[in-house]
């Protein structure tokens, strides 16, 4: 790592901020929706369109955004990956100038799981006539049991991913030093170029 100094800069635009909250928002209460929510499930249906939406908001943010929010940028190789997860044990901040190679790892994980659980909710249905998926008549009747049941995978999986990424925000927080929260709520971000 270079010993360049570290310098405060903007690194995520106001556009990648709103989608990150109201992506964890909707997310949240989608998941409590569909542990422990009501029978009639109305609600988990319009809170997913909006995760549906958020997804293709980042997708084209990620071809179309500024360069931190640009996939090409932040996705790095194998070399990078397991470079960055040795000195991610090293106690000192890391300073890396927007999702470290690791972190980007998560981000795809995270956006890879979760176009698979919308696409899943769209097509599921669960035989009980009211929470049927509004694409669910376009497939057989196994295929939307399959999806329910990929669905409710998912949703565990999703819980895993949430928890993973709170564990990796009080890793950084208190083993390196590093706040990782501030950023995405102002933007601004203490970098170190390489």
């Amino acid at each position: 790592m270079p010993n360049a100094p570290a310098q405060r800069e903007r690194i995520w635009d106001p556009a990648l901020r709103v989608f990150h909250w109201s992506l964890a928002l909707l997310v949240v209460a989608n998941w409590l929706l569909g542990k422990i929510g009501p029978s009639d499930m109305t609600l988990h249906f319009w809170l997913g369109y909006g995760v549906i939406a958020l997804l293709v908001f980042r997708l084209v943010w990620g071809f179309a955004g500024p360069p931190a929010a640009r996939f090409t940028r932040f996705i790095q190789g194998p070399r990078a990956v397991l470079g960055y997860a040795r000195e991610m044990i090293r106690p000192h901040p890391s300073h890396w100038p927007g999702h470290s190679p690791v972190g980007a790892l998560a981000v795809v994980a995270m956006l890879a799981v979760l176009i698979l659980q919308t696409a899943t909710g769209l097509f599921a249905d669960p035989d009980d006539y009211i929470n049927v998926g509004p694409l669910a008549s376009t497939v057989s009747s196994d295929m939307s049991r399959t999806a329910l049941r990929w669905h409710h995978r998912g949703a565990d999986l999703i819980l895993v991913l949430v928890l993973l990424h709170w564990g990796a925000i009080v890793f950084y927080r208190f083993w390196k030093r590093e706040d990782l929260v501030r950023p995405m709520v102002t933007g601004w971000k203490w970098v170190r170029r390489r």
